[in-house]
């Protein structure tokens, strides 16, 4: 049993739970050309098949979450609305196009005309920085969107909540968006918890943000897409660099500190990767050198390893590194690690290698957004306005199929979500590394040898 369903399955009644909401929807919307949602409607939850049968029949009925969508009657009046918009964490591929989705929704179909960039993540809600917001408008995220990265900078790190809701109420706003991961999100909620607390009527709304994809139940984060196509253009490189010397080994470390969604699909995405390496397997150094031996022995040439930045940690001697200031364990340098042990294994043995390392994580995570994950931001953008001028708070869009969901914050946040080694997605890489034929030894017919 996963320890999200042993934490589901001790509050049962977090799962199909409806987000806040500030109060009663009594303000005609002025969205044009549009079908409106009824205020019931939901979507059936398929995400997690075991957590969905048992809720079922706990509760006596199908777990869901509310559609995202627009409204005839909303909450906020758009002409007394003041709206923040911040991103916090890690960069990651569409920022900017969420950015520019929020605005532009918020412009063109609520007329909204005071929407501030807040600077550097939550640092720009506390005044002991001093940081200036950018006043936004449809003209400002024009082209942002061509570009990586995130116009209004990012931080990591909560600040304290109390003085970010004062600063929102000093500036007069009463929408507030977050566009963020794990860390980011558990700040957002606090946040919106705080303002019920005080009774005031501001929406927190989140935008989820992890190109690591390891929020739960907000289906594909937007970057994944983007980041799995740049890592499957250095996995060729490396295959070529590998390709280029006798007995040669291209290795390359992905991002994936806990999950590793990025490098089993990159896999898969670019099936010439013979080891894939992620934090949800144990591996021991003696068995991944056996297994390069064996390879090398059947008649390959070369090798392909695939590596997540989080796997192999306890190989690694040492105390952790600390952690960061989103309160992230800074991971030991597995990609180091393989590189001395892999080149110091065939030195010893005298054997002629190559090892040709690469790390491209701050270049991936860098880009602009593309295909259908821009297209993702911007729909997830759209769903996160409507939402909150229809005084939903607390909560984060998702996805659950084909429609946008609303996701309480608490439960998208439960606990990182992880590769499950029985799936079909973890089948698919053993497939095509053929891993499993090296590292078990059973590669007996060089012949058959992926």
């Amino acid at each position: 049993m996963s320890t999200t369903l042993e934490k589901i399955l001790a509050n049962p009644d977090l799962y199909p739970r409806d987000v806040p909401r500030l109060g009663e929807c009594k303000i005609a919307s002025p969205v044009r050309h549009n079908d409106f949602i009824d205020e019931g409607d939901r979507i059936l939850v398929t995400e997690n098949s075991t957590v969905v049968k048992y809720l079922t029949e706990k509760l006596g009925r199908e777990p869901s979450f509310e559609r995202a969508g627009p409204h005839a009657k909303i909450y906020h009046d758009p002409n007394w609305t003041r709206v923040g918009i911040l991103t916090a964490g890690g960069l990651c591929p569409g920022l900017n196009n969420v950015i520019k989705g929020l605005v532009e929704i918020l412009s063109f179909d609520y007329g909204i005309k005071t929407i501030f960039g807040i600077r550097f993540g939550y640092a720009g809600l506390n005044p002991k920085f001093g940081y200036q917001p950018i006043m936004l408008n449809p003209d400002v995220v024009d082209t942002i969107h061509e570009h990586g990265g995130t116009i209004l900078g990012s931080s990591r790190g909560q600040q304290p909540t109390d003085e970010i809701v004062d600063t929102l109420v000093r500036m007069n706003i009463n929408v507030l968006f977050v566009i963020g991961g794990d860390g980011s999100l558990r700040g957002a909620r606090d946040i919106a918890e705080e303002c019920l607390k005080r009774k005031l009527k501001i929406s927190v709304v989140g935008v989820p943000k992890t190109i690591d994809n390891d929020l739960q139940f907000v289906g594909r984060s937007f970057g994944f897409e983007t980041a799995v196509a740049e890592a499957s253009a250095v996995i060729r490189n490396a295959h070529t660099e590998a390709k280029g010397t006798f007995n040669g080994v291209g290795l390359v470390k992905l991002m994936g500190r806990d999950s590793g969604f990025i490098t089993a699909y990159a896999t898969i995405a670019n099936p010439v990767v013979n080891f894939c390496l992620i934090p949800e397997i144990d591996f021991s150094l003696d068995e991944l050198l056996a297994a390069l031996d064996r390879r090398f022995e059947s008649g390959k040439t070369h090798t392909v390893i695939v590596v997540a930045e989080g796997a192999g940690q306890k190989l690694i001697e040492g105390e952790s590194t600390g952690v960061d200031a989103s309160g992230n364990v800074l991971k030991k340098d597995i990609g180091e690690f393989l590189k001395r042990h892999i080149t110091n294994h065939f030195k010893s043995k005298g054997v002629t290698s190559s090892v040709k390392y690469f790390d491209p994580s701050y270049i991936i995570r860098s880009v602009p957004a593309r295909g259908t994950d821009a297209i993702r931001c911007y729909m997830l953008a759209r769903s996160a306005v409507h939402a909150a001028m229809a005084g939903r708070t607390n909560c984060v869009v998702g996805q659950t199929g084909e429609w946008n969901t609303l996701v309480p914050i608490s439960l998208a946040t439960i606990e990182r979500q992880k590769v499950q080694l029985k799936s079909d997605l973890w089948r698919s890489v053993i497939d095509a590394t053929g891993q499993e034929f090296y590292l078990n030894g059973t590669c007996t017919d060089p012949t058959m040898a992926p």
